[in-house]
């Protein structure tokens, strides 16, 4: 779930937010504050609890709330891990010095890329952006060639998105990266213009398989998701493609900005007070046996550990495809960028 949850509310609602994964038989217990994915962070939960018998605590939430929550309460955090969906609240809470580092036996199945250059966190999982759109409205050789096209006049009020989700502030820190700062803030404001916002992926998919958009720019994990019936947390739904059954899926060339990839990753925590079984947790998400669970239909992200083959559903990643790497992301400008278009 990557919801708007303010860090205030996730305050208040702590206890009531906090979602044991599965209790173990004895008495280590971590809790992870966790902006990924909720049926992947579940699963990594419940399966490292059964392979250790440790006890872990999901609480979830939006990425850039957890990560200003965990900035703000800095020593004093409860968190032993924070799992990031998205590299600007990777760079947010490694920027402010809160990561601990992790054992060189974790960094080391997980190859450099993919992993900070200090060993501060590591990367978990890989996504890329997409473009979703109504083939029926939308003939192929009318779709954006480039990210930057939504901006433009012959899109506005075409195509939708959630603006204010951690997703579009890793997408806005790609442009950033690739065109620098005036030719972003230009993009954003071109993007206020056209953009009709969504309250979350799903929504945004909904949005174009019911007509009423022609395209959405969603990561494609989504579409993935929904194709299989699992792109939600209400364990009562059993229909496949409930927001995206007359829609396809197009994917941005490198070297476009659109064409990103995108790491989530992990860190321990200085506040962790069992670090030593925090660090466990973090070596079984990047090891093989977390790594595979990526492949499930509930998952359905691509592997970062090497030598391991993501689900045979998801389209090979593009070697040459830009990525945002936390370490250079400035969470600080990709947040004020945002605000000052009025996105946020």
């Amino acid at each position: 779930m990557r919801g708007k949850m303010t860090a205030a509310v996730l305050a208040a609602l702590a206890v009531l937010a906090a979602t044991t994964a599965c209790a173990g038989s004895g008495g280590d217990r971590i809790l992870v504050y966790s902006g990924e994915h909720e049926a992947l962070a579940q699963a990594w939960a419940r399966a490292f609890t059964a392979a250790t018998g440790i006890t872990v605590t999901l609480r979830i939430g939006d990425d850039t709330d957890l990560g200003n929550q965990i900035v703000s309460e800095g020593a004093d955090s409860p968190a032993d891990v924070f799992l990031a969906a998205d590299a600007p609240a990777i760079a947010q809470v490694d920027h402010a010095g809160r990561f601990a580092g992790l054992d060189r036996d974790t960094l080391a199945q997980v190859p450099e890329g993919y992993r900070s250059a200090d060993g501060t966190w590591t990367g978990t999982a890989a996504r890329t952006a997409a473009f979703v759109y109504d083939p029926a409205r939308v003939p192929a050789d009318r779709l954006p060639v480039s990210l930057l096209e939504l901006a433009q006049p012959q899109w506005r009020g075409r195509w939708t998105a959630d603006t204010a989700g951690a997703d579009f502030r890793e997408v806005v820190a790609a442009v950033l990266a690739q065109q620098g700062e005036e030719a972003t803030r230009a993009w954003l404001q071109g993007v206020k213009a056209g953009v009709v916002v969504a309250q979350n992926p799903g929504a945004a998919m909904a949005g174009v398989d019911t007509g009423r958009s022609d395209g959405a720019l969603v990561f494609a994990d989504h579409w993935f998701r929904d194709r299989a019936g699992t792109d939600a947390t209400d364990p009562d739904r059993s229909a496949a493609a409930e927001h995206s059954g007359r829609t396809a899926l197009y994917r941005f060339e490198s070297p476009d900005p659109g064409a990103f990839v995108s790491i989530s990753g992990a860190g321990v925590l200085k506040s962790s007070r069992n670090r030593t079984a925090a660090q466990q947790f973090v070596r079984f998400v990047t090891g093989r046996s977390g790594q595979q669970l990526l492949a499930d239909p509930a998952a359905l992200e691509y592997p970062v550990a090497a030598d391991l083959p993501a689900a045979p559903v998801l389209p090979p990643l593009d070697p040459r495809a830009p990525r945002v790497d936390p370490a250079t992301v400035d969470d600080v400008r990709v947040t004020r960028l945002i605000s000052e278009a009025g996105l946020s």
